[in-house]
């Protein structure tokens, strides 16, 4: 979601070169010894290949408990937006039992120009290095690179850019272990990038993505800001290492009442819970499950939630709702946010709101 101020795989080939020595000669003239040939040595046997591995099943989407660290370092600069992240923030996370964290990564805001488009690397180091944090503390890491409103604006004129981003971030993180995923591009929406362009616009990076991250699970989401409507169109890439992802904010008119950057401003005071909404949220759970039965590729939920100016207790219901409908399909959701933005935890005190941890089954 955008929120500003306005808020494989592949099989490695083993090329084994086979080499032998040739017969021995005795010198001329010698006759008294008759010349001894040296064998060859036995060939090494050839080693058996890496097993490549299989298409990702469902299972391999089951992230939840998720949380989004939202509007940390998709913020043009990192604190525009909220607190800064810290190391403690990740040991307490694991505490409440999160078992995953989405990184959102305004990568486009750091890099320079063409046709390098090379990302600032003091940043990337940070990237780099809360990565680790997480993973040191046991979470899964889905780096997601987020808010390239550029490339919303001009897909084809903007790909480039899009690849070197991937190419570098792919290339740092590379010996990264497997429970660490890239997610190549936030919400897709406007007219000109839609699921019709989506895999010209977002190949190029998987390619490059390939070349050092042969088996890394990689995550994509479709067109009109990733919303459950587009599962019916998305198209499937030519890639088994793909986990596929919505978001869902469905009643807008819920979820973002009196949202500051909603334009025009949503009236306040709207409830959920009522007949029509159940049956919305149990009929989008089919659409969930109607795009695992046609493609037979693993979703998950990227983001859910309900601006904090909705009362708690609205929240609340609104979050446990979302969750179980879908949990009950099988499919994991990640909470938008934690402390900047949605917040599950207040930002200055460091409470909890422990009746939205209880909503998404913490």
């Amino acid at each position: 979601m955008r929120k500003t101020a306005m808020p494989v795989w592949g099989s490695a080939i083993l090329v084994l070169a086979l080499t032998g020595c040739g017969e021995g000669s005795a010198p001329q003239g010698v006759t008294s010894t008759p010349a001894i040939a040296t064998p060859s040595p036995s060939p090494t046997p050839t080693p058996s290949p890496t097993p490549t591995p299989g298409a990702l099943s469902q299972a391999d989407a089951h992230i939840a408990p998720c949380i989004n660290l939202g509007n940390h370092l998709e913020s043009p600069r990192e604190g525009d937006w909220g607190r800064l992240l810290t190391e403690q923030d990740f040991a307490d996370l694991t505490a409440k039992g999160f078992r995953t964290v989405r990184l959102p990564v305004r990568f486009s805001s750091h890099q320079g120009a063409a046709p390098g488009y090379t990302i600032d690397p003091a940043f990337l180091d940070r990237v780099e290095h809360l990565v680790d944090v997480a993973r040191a503390r046991g979470l899964r890491v889905i780096v997601d690179n987020h808010n390239f409103d550029e490339l919303m604006a001009d897909p084809a004129g903007r790909t480039p850019q899009l690849t070197a981003i991937w190419t570098q971030v792919a290339t740092r993180l590379k010996d990264k272990d497997s429970e660490v995923w890239f997610e190549l591009m936030n919400e897709p929406n406007g007219a000109r990038l839609t699921n019709a362009n989506l895999v010209a616009t977002l190949d190029p990076s998987l390619t490059e993505i390939r070349k050092t991250n042969p088996v890394r699970t990689v995550v994509i989401g479709g067109e009109s800001w990733s919303s459950v409507y587009n599962l019916t169109t998305v198209p499937v890439f030519n890639d088994a290492r793909i986990v596929y992802t919505f978001h869902y904010y469905d009643p807008f008119n819920f979820t973002h009442q009196g949202a500051p950057w909603v334009t025009p401003a949503l009236p306040t005071g709207v409830t959920f819970g009522s007949t029509a909404d159940t049956n919305e949220l149990a009929a989008n759970v089919v659409r969930a499950q109607a795009f695992m039965t046609r493609t037979g590729r693993p979703l998950f939920m990227g983001e859910y939630g309900a601006w904090e100016g909705v009362s708690l207790p609205r929240r609340a219901a609104y979050y446990k709702a979302v969750h179980d409908a879908f949990a009950g399909a099988q499919v994991d959701g990640c909470a938008w946010a934690y402390v900047n933005t949605f917040p599950i935890r207040d930002a200055s005190t460091g409470t909890w709101y422990d009746t939205l941890l209880a909503a998404i089954g913490l």
